[in-house]
């Protein structure tokens, strides 16, 4: 196995399919893309993936006939990625040998706990090092510590932010490019206990963009979506922490 524990996402929807792929990439797996079953095929014989994120409904061949190819001739484990979620679909792609069934939508976070677990029971568990728990986050010269709570500017200067502004923080970087609406926001940053108040939320972007935005008029990173919410507009990646971390 490699230092990386590779994923093969095979989606037609690039709307689902590409942030995604980055929210894996930032949790420090490799991620290979397919939008369709031939491409998944054709990507199947250069590189074997350690798990197979897979959609049930695609033009062409569909994820089930994939999904039977998958366990019968590479024993690979699966776990799909469907908007069907009945019962009597789960037992479908259950029966075919998925290793678990993850409805649309969903929380990335949870999608990830449900990967390593399915890893872990197939004997596929990535080593402490690549779990990415501890890794750094990295943006724009921007570098976030989650174990020591540090964030430090481009020129290395330590930025001091509170709780509050690190759970924001934290819930930007771990969904990239992704639209966050207020009340996911808050549900992430405070929790399900959180008087719902739109404002909060408001409060604590205005406060935590002029801690790391230049112009916090024209903002850089924390992006306001009419109608919709936020979103961080920079590239984030992983990277494991060092001693001089």
């Amino acid at each position: 196995m490699s230092d990386y524990t590779s994923i093969l996402l095979v989606d037609d929807e690039p709307t689902l399919r590409e942030p995604l792929a980055e929210y894996l990439s930032g949790q420090g797996f490799a991620v290979t893309e397919a939008a369709s079953a031939a491409s998944a095929r054709t990507e199947l014989t250069r590189n074997q993936p350690d798990i197979v994120l897979l959609d049930i409904m695609m033009p062409g061949e569909d994820g089930l006939s994939l999904c039977r190819h998958l366990v019968e001739t590479q024993k690979l484990p699966v776990i799909f990625l469907t908007a069907r979620g009945e019962p009597t679909d789960r037992i479908v792609g259950l029966e075919l040998g998925a290793d678990d069934y993850v409805v649309k939508p969903f929380e990335p976070r949870e999608l990830v706990a449900r990967i390593r677990t399915v890893l872990r029971r197939v004997g596929r568990a990535p080593s402490p090092s690549t779990q990415a728990e501890d890794w750094l986050y990295e943006f724009e010269g921007w570098r976030l510590d989650p174990l020591k709570r540090k964030l430090s500017d481009p020129g290395g200067v330590t930025i001091p932010i509170s709780t509050a502004e690190y759970r924001l923080l934290r819930a930007f970087l771990d969904n990239p490019k992704s639209v966050l609406d207020r009340d996911r926001l808050l549900d992430m940053v405070q929790g399900r206990t959180a008087h719902l108040f739109d404002r909060a939320v408001d409060n604590q972007v205005s406060r935590l963009r002029r801690k790391i935005e230049t112009d916090t008029r024209n903002p850089q990173f924390i992006q306001t979506v009419r109608g919709g919410g936020y979103r961080f507009a920079a590239q984030v990646s992983r990277t494991p922490p060092t001693d001089e971390a």
